[in-house]
Order: structure tokens, then sequence, then C-alpha cells
């Protein structure tokens, strides 16, 4: 029936480029739009038309803001500006700012070096990460995904920043609240012991 239908069959083939979205939901999604009436729809496609031609990336920490506005967080006066929280992604950045518990400022890197997907250093925002500390950073906190391409990410910048007078710290690692040692694999319970803390 949807080969019956290009207007439906084109909604598709534009949700399956949409990273994240399962294909089991496709159907789902597809649903929700056609069952939008036209007032609604108009007013969703008219909130992503905004968005592409208002939103920018901030030149400073690589965030999404406001064309023609300061950053929400670069511009921030109760942030500290000394100390940068380095993530791979925007939606790490939201994930930390949540909690209320930070109150520096970010670097976004756009990403995780992995060479096998032909990211590299120059596909991130490295050398601006580099040019920031050199102009002024007390510390750099490391706040990447725990695997081979953020443990990999991390070292390419510590050694980057050999000799400079800033201080690196990561997150800590190990076990979740709650959890329960038996549930857990080997080398989170490794972590956990080897990178324990006075009590």
């Amino acid at each position: 029936m949807i080969e019956q239908s290009p207007s439906l069959l084109a909604l598709l083939k534009q949700l399956q480029r949409v990273p994240y979205l399962a294909s089991k939901n496709l159907f789902v999604v597809a649903q929700h739009f056609l069952d939008l009436d036209e007032q609604a729809t108009e007013q969703f496609c008219r909130v992503l038309m905004n968005l592409k031609q208002y939103v920018e990336k901030c030149t400073e920490c690589y965030s999404w803001k406001e064309k023609d506005k300061g950053c929400s967080y670069c511009t921030a006066p109760k942030r500290d500006k000394q100390v940068i929280c380095v993530v791979e992604n925007w939606r790490d950045l939201i994930a930390l700012d949540k909690t209320g518990g930070y109150l520096g400022v970010y670097h976004v890197l756009g990403g995780a070096l992995c060479p096998l997907d032909g990211i590299g250093p120059d596909e991130l925002t490295i050398k601006q990460l580099v040019a920031r500390v050199e102009k002024g950073c007390s510390e750099l906190i490391f706040a990447f995904n725990q695997t081979p391409e953020g443990e990999a990410t991390a070292s390419y910048i510590a050694m980057k920043l050999k000799g400079k007078n800033v201080r690196i710290s990561c997150l800590a690692r190990g076990l979740p609240v709650g959890s329960s040692l038996e549930a857990m694999d080997r080398l989170t319970i490794y972590k956990a012991l080897s990178e324990r803390r006075p009590f």
C-alpha cells in the first residue's frame, strides 16, 4: 500500500535519515505527522525552518546558540571561565548541566577520535580547545564516554597540552549509584577499585 502513496514513501525515506530513530518506530512517527492538523504541521515546519535560520554554533565553546546573541554558557557572569569541561557532544553538555553541580564553562569537541570512522583530530575542535587553554585556564575536565574512543581522545588532548600550566581531571569512574556488585562487569569493578577514594 505504501507503494501507492509516493508522499508517504517520501516521508518514510526522510525519517530513515534521522539518526537514532529505530526502524521499528518509523511508522509510529509517520502516523504522528499524518494525524497532525494543518496548523500543527505548519507550526512544526516553521520551528524547523527557524532552527536552521536562527541557531548556530558558538565560536568559543561550540555549543548551539541563537544567532546575534551571546552564548548562554560562555557569557553567564556566574560561571568560572577558568574551568573548562570538555564533552564529546551537545547532548553530553545538557546532561551535565542539568545536574546543577557544575559552574564552569564547556567545550564541545563534536565527537571522539575514531580513525575507523574517519574521525581524526582535524574533524574535532581540539585545536580550538588548545587555543582556549593557552589564553588562560586553570582546570580542564574530561567528561567523555568511557569507551576506547573516549579514552583515546582524552590521551591525545592531554599529550597536546603537555607542558602547559593547566590541571587536567576526568569524571570519576566505577559503580553507578544503587547498583549491585554482582550485576557489574569486571572492568567497571576494576575501575571502582583502582580509583577508590578516602571515605
